[in-house]
């Protein structure tokens, strides 16, 4: 038979500490500070989001339409890019790269010697480009034309974007017209 110890013979069991309000504010800021230096770092390096202002991507991109696009991506022709020009976010559609020659005439655009199978709805003009045709891309650039071809702010303009002023590649659109 067992005999049931004493209290003299009992373990003594550990007490648990109390936590204060301190430790617990503590920690709080702890994981808001790791959140927030988290999502900094994706929203710094991997991820970008923009609200498109303009109508040079219309009618992929509207205006109002938020934009969110991913740093890290290997452009191909006919990716829809988000990039600077002159400090301002502007949306436009790669169409060649660095060393290809791009030629338009007749409102067809020729890559290389060959035609551009898009889906663009409006014309390709030539009107009014500051650069002449056929037009050899630099390195380190892409020729970028905007959806709306009418508005001549793309590379008609500016001639090759470098690599370093493209944000992202657009992988998400978002409606917010009529919200």
């Amino acid at each position: 038979m067992t005999e049931n110890p004493t209290p003299e013979q009992a373990p003594e069991k550990p007490k648990k500490k109390k936590r204060s309000a301190g430790y617990y504010a503590a920690t709080f800021f702890i994981k808001v500070g790791a959140t927030v230096l988290a999502v900094w770092l994706l929203l710094t390096f991997v991820a970008g989001v923009n609200v498109c202002h303009v109508q040079s991507a219309y009618p992929m991109i509207k205006d109002g339409d938020l934009c969110i696009s991913y740093r890290l991506a290997k452009l191909k022709e006919g990716d829809v890019i988000v990039y600077r020009q002159n400090g301002t976010v502007k949306f436009g559609r790669v169409i060649a790269f660095g060393g290809d020659t791009v030629n338009i005439q007749s409102d067809t655009v020729t890559v290389n010697g060959y035609s551009l199978l898009e889906d663009v709805v409006y014309p390709t003009p030539t009107e009014g480009s500051a650069i002449t045709y056929p037009y050899t891309v630099p390195d380190q650039t892409v020729f970028v034309l905007n959806d709306y071809r009418k508005d001549l702010s793309d590379s008609r303009q500016t001639g090759g974007t470098p690599v370093k002023d493209i944000q992202g590649k657009v992988i998400l659109i978002m409606r917010r017209r009529g919200i």
